[in-house]
């Protein structure tokens, strides 16, 4: 039977993009309490980790820790090796997630030296097997891709139907090259061609457009101007939990927001804080995760407010829950006097 979640979704749909350091199941559940999107992703996971006993149970307990309320969630991969890629998936698979998404799109220069994210534009038989293994490995659960409109320049008319040959349930095309990275607008024109080649195709994989959307209304304008049948948002997020719900940011109150900030670091602290199984794992570290990957977020929810820049310098210094949690509950006490 199939477990194709992506055919029982209202059309267009809402995505949250994966995000490294940034979406982690924290944050994901956070999101999901106050304006769930229609699909999650993880971060993105190295193939080759999975594939290591040791590397595996780390990104069980990191990049791959889900909970129920973030479903549907899709894994995201990264590699060159189709025969990792089958097994990393099978082990997806295991783990309960409801889908399985090939990163060819990541433009940063460790990546790249692998042989994965967006090096594979340039090497379209490779994206192609990997597609494959990954289906192979994934048994019945959707594989989607996720890719960008070139490497140094436009190469949607050869890149794209390379891998609509392959039939991915769902294709996310950034609007951008590697070269360009984040550096230029996104480019809607390209991702709507992207749209156009698929159709002329007869091809059934879905569109979901990425590239520097801010917002549930902005989404609704881009679908309708590039005609795909989602969107995926990103860097709008931050500080911004609400976003999926179409609450407008900026009517809710300092209060809401700096007590969901002090949550969120909570439930982060209470899933990668010093415990003894992170210790065992993390060579007698004791954290799955950093607590200072908290810090981008304090820069997003504290914003826009009378004294917001002094409040964000003291949470720039605090170095532990029980400090950030001061700083907080003070903050929020003297907004009510």
């Amino acid at each position: 039977m199939s477990k194709n979640f992506w055919k029982k979704l209202n059309k267009p749909f809402f995505v949250l993009a994966p995000m490294l350091d940034v979406t982690d199941t924290s944050f994901r559940q956070i999101i999901a309490k106050y304006g769930k999107p229609d699909v999650f992703w993880t971060e993105f996971v190295a193939v080759d980790g999975l594939c290591s006993e040791e590397g595996r149970n780390r990104l069980k307990k990191n990049l791959l820790q889900f909970d129920e309320s973030e479903r549907p969630i899709v894994a995201q991969l990264f590699g060159s090796k189709p025969e990792n890629f089958e097994k990393a998936a099978k082990i997806v698979a295991e783990l309960g997630f409801d889908g399985v998404d090939i990163n060819m799109g990541c433009p940063q220069k460790n990546i790249l030296k692998q042989g994965a994210g967006s090096e594979l534009i340039n090497n379209p038989e490779l994206a192609k097997e990997i597609i494959r293994a990954t289906k192979q490995g994934a048994g019945d659960l959707p594989v989607s891709v996720k890719t960008r409109v070139g490497y140094n320049k436009n190469e949607i008319e050869k890149w794209i139907p390379a891998i609509l040959e392959e039939n991915p349930i769902v294709l996310t095309i950034h609007g951008r090259t590697k070269k360009e990275m984040s550096k230029v607008p996104a480019n809607w024109d390209l991702i709507k061609q992207v749209k156009e080649i698929r159709d002329k195709m007869g091809s059934d994989t879905l569109i979901i457009g990425n590239g520097d959307v801010k917002s549930l209304e902005e989404s609704k304008e881009r679908i309708k101007e590039a005609g795909v049948e989602g969107v995926m948002i990103g860097r709008g997020i931050f500080g911004n939990p609400w976003l999926f719900s179409g609450v407008d940011w900026n009517e809710v109150s300092v209060e809401e927001k700096l007590k969901v900030a002090l949550e969120h670091t909570k439930l982060f602290e209470k899933i990668f804080g010093e415990n003894e199984e992170n210790r065992k794992l993390f060579n007698g570290n004791g954290r799955a995760r950093n607590f200072a990957l908290m810090k981008k977020h304090y820069k997003a929810y504290v914003n826009g407010f009378d004294g917001a820049k002094e409040l964000r310098i003291k949470l720039m210094e605090a170095e532990n829950l029980e400090q950030v949690e001061k700083i907080f509950n003070k903050a929020i006490k003297d907004l009510n006097k």
